[in-house]
């Protein structure tokens, strides 16, 4: 019997794995350090949502910190993070943000040959409630040697090359794609570093848990109105779908990935293009979706073949088990026509 107690001397850690990943495809190793600094801007951004160190944000006794700083807002933070992280990598050579109106060309002497495009903190919204908030990211290939700019990363998701996304949740939990399927990590704060918790992951076909924002109904266009008709008041005597919606991405994604169902956040009167933005919230998520078997659509086209125009522009975006979306674009096509 083994004396080592329940401790396990050789757990799978995210650099480990990347590392192992990287040897089979006999790369260069600098995704795997790109990877790396992501990984370590996410811990720092994990202490800080996690609000360590709490007196010194608050102050043993008041409301600023002891030296009377302002106190950094956690999305200004956690975009500084990642900045900085990943032009210290020398990995990278045109980042574009959720928080930076322009992409942010790196420095010459600092230039790797990868495009990241990332939301440093989505639902911040959800910050002064204490309700799930994560980061997203989708990293390229810069496909041709002339000086980088901002059009380097109006790449279609079919040419990603490695995409995630981090969720603060009840623990830390990275979900990560390299292109050849979905592996989760969860945080280990004992020794900082990402294990691998789940490999392979794969979403059901079929699930059982619509998510949308329902307080839009009076804007949707009418297939939506007919899908959700459809979950809750199913024709087949079927129980009804159950509803769920935290509105943070991150968690709403995530939740469709582990247990299946369909997350919608669908063009409507009001925002006829859809509101989330595809280059560092859909597309990074639509590829997850693909690699762990599931669909990613707009309704008439799958949201990886869309060609970006502009790097914060908005689609509409429906994604999760293969049986539900296709259901929804069956419902799409019916009303387009």
């Amino acid at each position: 019997m083994s004396d080592r107690g329940a401790f396990d001397t050789n757990v799978v850690t995210l650099t480990r794995f990347v590392l192992e990943e990287g040897r089979k495809a006999k790369g260069t190793g600098e995704l795997t350090t790109l990877l790396n600094s992501m990984c370590t801007a996410i811990k720092a951004i994990s202490s800080a949502v996690r609000k360590a160190g709490i007196a010194n944000l608050y102050g043993i006794a008041g409301s600023t910190n002891v030296t009377g700083d302002q106190v950094k807002k956690l999305d200004v933070l956690s975009n500084d993070l990642v900045i900085n992280m990943i032009k210290s990598s020398f990995t990278s050579c045109v980042l574009v943000s959720e928080e930076n109106e322009k992409a942010i060309i790196v420095e010459p002497e600092r230039r790797g040959k990868y495009v990241i495009c990332f939301d440093p903190l989505d639902g911040s919204s959800n910050i002064d409630c204490l309700a799930s908030i994560g980061t997203i990211f989708a990293i390229y290939r810069k496909d041709n040697d002339s000086e980088p700019t901002e059009k380097d990363a109006l790449q279609a998701g079919r040419n990603i090359v490695a995409a995630g996304y981090a969720l603060y949740g009840s623990a830390t939990m990275l979900v990560l794609s390299t292109g050849a399927g979905v592996n989760s990590f969860m945080l280990d704060p004992a020794i900082g570093e990402f294990i691998l918790v789940d490999r392979d992951v794969k979403i059901k076909k079929k699930g059982k848990i619509y998510s949308l924002n329902e307080g839009y109904a009076q804007h949707f266009y009418p297939d939506v109105t007919e899908y959700l008709q459809k979950k809750k008041f199913p024709e087949d005597s079927s129980s009804p779908y159950g509803g769920r919606y935290v509105g943070s991405m991150v968690a709403d994604v995530h939740r469709t990935l582990v247990y299946g169902g369909i997350f919608l956040y669908p063009a409507n009167v009001k925002s006829p293009k859809g509101k989330l933005r595809l280059l560092y919230e859909c597309n990074p998520m639509a590829f997850i979706m693909e690699q762990a078997g599931g669909m990613a659509t707009t309704g008439d086209r799958n949201v990886l073949d869309i060609q970006p125009e502009n790097i914060h522009q908005r689609v509409p975006i429906v994604l999760g088990s293969p049986d539900d979306v296709k259901e929804y674009i069956s419902i799409y096509k019916k009303h387009a026509k």
